[in-house]
């Protein structure tokens, strides 16, 4: 496994054509270790077809895909011994139980008897679906399948997840359920997830950085406040507001690297910068003292970024 700031998943000029139809174009990009990154993009741009490169399961037609520190294409058993892997449609057997369903992914894992119970338990837990682990998945909601397909991904306790659209056809509540169960695979355990969605908001909940894939292309990639900048090419325009709200306070967002311009408007300040200093800024404030009220980007969201993107064309 890549070790220290080394990508745990990365892909250089990676292409996939299919005759005359190319179907993702030399594609660039690095997902570190222990983040969430969201593959944004509308049905068709190309994202389960890099996904699949990622575990070696298609071969690209140029570039490399690599994971862990291993190409996909020369050595895909290695990748799919390191990934989970969570389809846009998973699939079990309806007839048995999820227990029973779970200890089919454990033989095939060639986890031993003892330890693969172990891990069950400990997977329907973490999903919370212990209550209902002996009841067959026919009987499952939706929701419930996708949180057994998480269980039956974390059998064989990987570093990285792949997980492709899945919230798709969950209701809000269940959907919320999801993705902070995702979240706390990352935050908590310092697994790295790459998630693939169409859902904007989705994405923006729980994602560490966005990369926004239209028609085979990575058009842009980041942070959403640096979406915002790469769309705009203007300056990033944040709202500050700290106690105690005075000169110093002014003077210290206008000492800081990248900033241009500081007013002062109604409750707060406006400081225009040309990069995102917010964690330096909330670090320097806690070491001068001030307890900080109020921190928001304003303008752009990932909504405006989505619609610039994907209706207007931009590129």
């Amino acid at each position: 496994m890549a070790a220290g700031d080394a990508p745990v998943i990365e892909t250089i000029n990676l292409t996939k054509r299919y005759g005359e139809i190319t179907a993702v174009n030399n594609l660039n990009l690095k997902v570190m270790p222990g983040t969430v990154f969201g593959l944004l993009g509308p049905n068709g741009a190309g994202k389960t077809t890099t996904i699949l490169m990622l575990l070696g399961l298609t071969e690209p037609s140029s570039g490399r895909a690599m994971v862990g520190g291993y190409d996909a294409t020369r050595h895909p058993l290695l990748v799919k011994s390191m990934v989970g892997y969570l389809p846009d449609n998973v699939g079990f057997y309806d007839e048995l139980s999820g227990r029973e369903n779970l200890r089919y992914t454990a033989a095939l894992n060639g986890l031993p008897r003892e330890q693969a119970e172990a891990r069950i338990d400990a997977a329907l837990e973490r999903v919370g679906l212990a209550e209902v682990g002996d009841r067959k998945v026919g009987e499952y909601s939706r929701g419930m399948r996708q949180r057994l397909g998480i269980a039956d991904v974390l059998i064989k306790d990987p570093q990285i997840l792949i997980l492709d659209e899945p919230t798709l056809g969950i209701d809000p509540e269940g959907a919320r359920d999801l993705l902070k169960l995702i979240e706390e695979l990352a935050r908590r355990d310092g697994r790295t997830i790459l998630l693939s969605s169409h859902l904007l908001h989705q994405v923006q909940e729980v994602c560490d950085q966005v990369g926004i894939f239209v028609n085979g292309r990575l058009i842009a990639c980041g942070t959403v406040a640096e979406l915002e900048v790469q769309l705009t090419g203007e300056a990033m325009l944040l709202e500050v507001a700290a106690v105690p709200d005075d000169e110093g306070l002014l003077k210290l967002c206008r000492e800081m690297d990248g900033v241009q311009q500081v007013e002062k408007q109604a409750e707060w300040l406006l400081v225009r910068c040309t990069g995102d200093i917010r964690d330096a800024l909330i670090k320097r404030l806690h070491k001068e003292g001030y307890r900080l009220r109020h921190l928001r980007v304003k303008g752009f969201s990932l909504d405006d970024i989505y619609h610039r993107y994907f209706t207007e064309g931009v590129v």
